[in-house]
């Protein structure tokens, strides 16, 4: 390869440093081998040996410059080819993945979607055109504070990808792309595990039930449909306490929510109640750990939390102005307030009755009827239906022979009145048979594990009693 001009000028001085070098090594050596040459004139031999040394040095001069070139660095002897290289492939941002570039913002308290959507920069036509798409509007409408929405901006700000969980096990992607939404659905796997909740009531049973990590409806469980037949909640006293065995829903190691209650207890005033869950013919109740149904074949009041307003037996009727048999007893309630069915049933007559109103009867089998009076209006039943325990089968009024707003509630036996306040319910009949066994089976490792529970609970009340005892 041929040496550049800067090659060419480097080897030049090269050569020149070394032909310096070469004089003074020389001079140097010829003043130590014959000093006498340097400081006296010279003689014959003197110039002998002068003559012998710059023969020697011509060759020295001659050789030295094949060298050099193999002295020089190969790094510096540079030569440019031209080589063919294949095109430069230029990737758009994004191009196959539209939305990876993912940025998570979660939901404020009282922030609205549209005004998410416009923090994010996100037009309110794009919003519009996915909440269009099928499932999409009812999940983003009813966001919580706390739910994650994650965005993917294009390097134009415009909206390229959009991510929520449309329910605790799907997760829904939109890529947007020339005017159109493409979805993907992606399953996300949960997890079923069975937790024993405790607390002991300082406050309140809901403040308690919250802080052993039971959610509202939990709590709502207990208080509604468990022990709502044996326990008044208005008269839960602090130093009360309960357990509850729940399932929870897990999803990627994080709790998301709780489930079913297997099984509760409640001690109240020294006496301990349990519930354990069961299905029995089609339904789903709570029972006693011997299998008899904790739901009561009545309940006494219809109306939730109303105020007693007129007893059983003889008074002094209010519109008539004379002594008569009452052979009922009265709920006073403001209008519009829902009436339920005491028990399982079917309707007996539905319609208007002289002093009574608007009068519902209902049969509930073995004999027992009972009657609702004076509702403002009836609930969407109809002669000859059956109706569950709770079903609201109208609302109440004053029509008929009333002076104000209230239910009229009579409890009647083989067609005699008795005071629903006072007389003796029918039990619900125990599981048998097959129906037991299976209930006995199942609710083993439930009541097992609740059990437990109380074991513990006894243990750790009882140790500062005993303790209090010793020091005494």
């Amino acid at each position: 390869m041929p040496l550049t001009e800067h090659g060419r000028a480097r080897k030049q001085q090269f050569h020149d440093r070394l032909g310096i070098l070469h004089h003074r090594t020389l001079h140097h050596k010829l003043k130590e081998r014959f000093p006498a040459a340097f400081n006296t004139r010279w003689t014959r031999r003197h110039w002998v040996h002068a003559s012998l040394f710059a023969t020697l040095g011509a060759l020295v001069a001659t050789i030295i410059p094949g060298f050099s070139a193999q002295l020089e660095p190969q790094t510096r002897l540079h030569a440019t080819l031209p080589l063919s290289l294949p095109p430069l492939t230029v990737r758009a941002p994004n191009a196959a993945h539209p939305g990876h570039q993912w940025e998570v913002v979660q939901v404020r308290a009282g922030q609205t979607l549209g005004a998410l959507f416009d923090s994010m920069g996100v037009s309110t036509q794009v919003m519009h055109q996915i909440l269009e798409q099928p499932g999409n509007r009812e999940p983003l409408s009813r966001l919580r504070p706390g739910a994650e929405l994650a965005f993917a901006l294009g390097d134009d700000g415009q909206l390229e990808g959009f991510r929520f969980d449309r329910s605790p096990t799907e997760r829904v992607e939109l890529t947007l792309a020339g005017g159109r939404i493409h979805e993907k659905v992606l399953e996300r796997a949960t997890t079923t595990r069975v937790a024993v909740a405790s607390a002991e009531i300082e406050h309140s049973l809901y403040a308690a039930g919250r802080k052993a990590g039971l959610s509202p409806a939990s709590i709502a469980v207990m208080t509604d449909e468990i022990f709502k037949y044996d326990i008044d909640f208005k008269d839960v006293q602090r130093g009360d306490r309960f357990s509850a065995v729940v399932e929870e829903v897990w999803r990627e190691g994080e709790r998301i929510g709780g489930g079913r209650i297997l099984a509760a207890s409640f001690t109240t005033n020294g006496k301990t109640y349990t519930g354990v869950r069961f299905e029995h013919e089609g339904k789903i109740g709570y029972y006693t750990p011997d299998g008899r149904p904790l739901k009561k074949s009545f309940i006494r009041m219809p109306i939730p939390y109303a105020r007693l307003s007129s007893k059983f037996g003889a008074r002094h009727h209010p519109v008539l102005g004379k002594m008569r048999m009452h052979k009922g007893v009265d709920y006073a309630a403001t209008t519009g307030t829902p009436i339920m069915a005491a028990g399982d049933a079917k309707v007996q007559f539905v319609g208007q009755q002289r002093g009574y109103g608007n009068v519902v009867i209902l049969d509930h089998g073995k004999g027992h009827t009972t009657l609702y009076a004076h509702m403002s209006r009836f609930g969407k039943i109809r002669k000859g239906q059956s109706v569950s325990q709770g079903t609201v089968i109208g609302y109440v009024g004053s029509t008929g022979l009333a002076t104000g707003p209230h239910l009229h509630y009579e409890f009647r036996v083989n067609g005699q009145h008795r005071n629903p306040l006072s007389v003796t319910m029918p039990p619900p009949e125990p599981l048998k048979g097959e129906a037991l066994a299976a209930f006995r089976a199942q609710t083993a490792p439930t009541l097992a594990r609740i059990e437990s529970m109380e074991k513990l609970l006894y243990a750790s009340a009882s140790k500062p009693d005993q303790a209090e005892g010793k020091r005494g």
